[in-house]
């Protein structure tokens, strides 16, 4: 439990290097910052003033200034993280296993299921309440922003667009939300394409959609590309989500990127079929990818449950792409949640933190770790264009997360249900929403 002040000492945390501000560091070269070798933790005091970071003290030295008679709370040796930031989710999709499983855990199995539900369910007090929900599990378990990709065709587009323009204000005191626009590009070749772009536009939102292989993408990439320059917008984009290596729409989004000169900020998610591609065409894609400035989000929870899947054999891959080979390569990576609790995967509970957990696992981001924290905190953060989220800093707010593990180990071998979280300076309430607050959107025998 921390003092009710709002002026008051953490002392003796743990704080991965990649995460603390340049400016500390810098301030800290004369001083004796203790780190591990394998972790590279700094061991810091941080003193809150304000719902503020006032000081960042190297642990056992003075302070950079006097500081006042406060309360001290002992981390002992805990690690000390930014809010987590979340930028690639379905929070409109969110919640409708019970009612909708996936009837056989294949993509068009998902697909499938996701349709027949909206149009049986979809009304606006079942979006509000299910978006409701996954937002109320992301501030508990300690997000602080979330870009959410909303299926965005026709009638039910306007539907949903609204329910997140309704959320995105009510909730705007506790976390920052982000909208995505979800269709196939092909939408944007149509006179309702372009009303779209114009209401994604209005809502200060972000122009995407699904890119796949067609006889008229570049057709459809440039009128996506041109709906968002016309507006100043910013694009992201589901690419390659598939494990056909024939399948190259990043490298599609990438040229287009460069052939249209576009200034903004692009994001690809998923480019799973990168993963299975030969080398030089892997070479050839990053080569594209760094020069058009493209952001790339990968989705280990999602893709490891859907990629590769056939009854009764096991699956041969995981699904998730090229991370090391892309960060070697100057590309900004991230990793984020996706769906949630739907049938595009069927479990979840918007924690970033299992996102990282099960990235490490999936990925092999443990040896070594390096800046890899950064993939859920700064580089999203970063991407979209939060420069005070996603990172430790003097001046910046008291938006942290308390761990009682201390090393990578432990922090990812456990739950951390016990985690402490604050909001500016000031601890939260991290329980979570109880299931049974939907269960009178599910019909009585579970299914749709």
């Amino acid at each position: 439990m921390l003092p009710s002040t709002s002026n008051y000492l953490l002392k003796n945390g743990r704080v991965p290097q990649s995460l603390l501000e340049m400016e500390f560091l810098a301030s800290s070269a004369d001083s004796t910052v203790a780190t591990t070798t394998e972790n590279d933790f700094c061991a810091v005091d941080l003193e809150i003033a304000g719902g503020a970071i006032a000081q960042i003290i190297p642990t056992n030295t003075e302070p950079l200034s006097q500081l006042p008679d406060i309360p001290v709370v002992d981390l002992q040796s805990g690690l000390v993280f930014p809010c987590f930031v979340d930028m690639h989710a379905h929070l409109d999709k969110g919640q409708i296993w019970e009612r909708s499983p996936n009837p056989d855990g294949t993509f068009a199995g998902a697909i499938e299921a996701a349709r027949a539900d909206a149009q049986k369910h979809w009304n606006a007090e079942d979006v509000y309440r299910r978006m409701q929900f996954g937002l109320k599990c992301s501030y508990a378990h300690g997000t602080k922003a979330i870009r959410t990709h909303i299926d965005s065709a026709g009638e039910q587009g306007t539907l949903s667009l609204a329910v997140f323009e309704a959320l995105q204000a009510e909730w705007g005191d506790r976390l920052i939300l982000q909208a995505v626009s979800l269709v196939s590009l092909d939408y944007f070749l149509t006179p309702a394409g372009e009303k779209l772009a114009d209401k994604i536009a209005q809502i200060g939102g972000i122009l995407g959609g699904v890119a796949y292989m067609n006889p008229d993408l570049d057709k459809q990439l440039d009128r996506v590309f041109s709906l968002a320059e016309e507006r100043g917008l910013n694009l992201d984009f589901h690419t390659d989500e598939t494990d056909d290596p024939e399948s190259t729409t990043l490298q599609e989004v990438a040229k287009t990127a460069i052939r249209h000169k576009f200034s903004g900020q692009i994001i690809c998610g998923h480019c799973c079929s990168l993963a299975v591609q030969p080398p030089d065409l892997v070479t050839e894609t990053l080569t594209l990818v760094k020069q058009a400035n493209i952001g790339i989000v990968s989705l280990p929870m999602c893709n490891l449950y859907l990629q590769d899947r056939e009854s009764g054999r096991t699956p041969r891959w995981r699904g998730v792409t090229l991370l090391h080979e892309l960060k070697a390569a100057g590309i900004p990576v991230t990793v984020a949640s996706d769906n949630c609790r739907d049938p595009f995967y069927g479990f979840g509970d918007h924690d970033v933190l299992e996102v990282f957990n099960m990235s490490v696992r999936i990925a092999h981001l443990d040896r070594h770790w390096e800046d890899w924290p950064r993939t859920v905190t700064t580089t999203p953060a970063d991407l979209m264009g939060l420069p005070n989220v996603g990172r430790i800093g003097v001046g910046l707010p008291a938006d942290l997360i308390l761990f009682k593990a201390r090393t990578f180990s432990e922090l990812l071998s456990r739950s951390q249900r016990d985690r402490t979280v604050l909001r500016q300076g000031k601890e939260i309430d991290t329980t979570l929403p109880d299931y049974r607050e939907l269960d009178d959107l599910l019909p009585e025998d579970g299914r749709g």
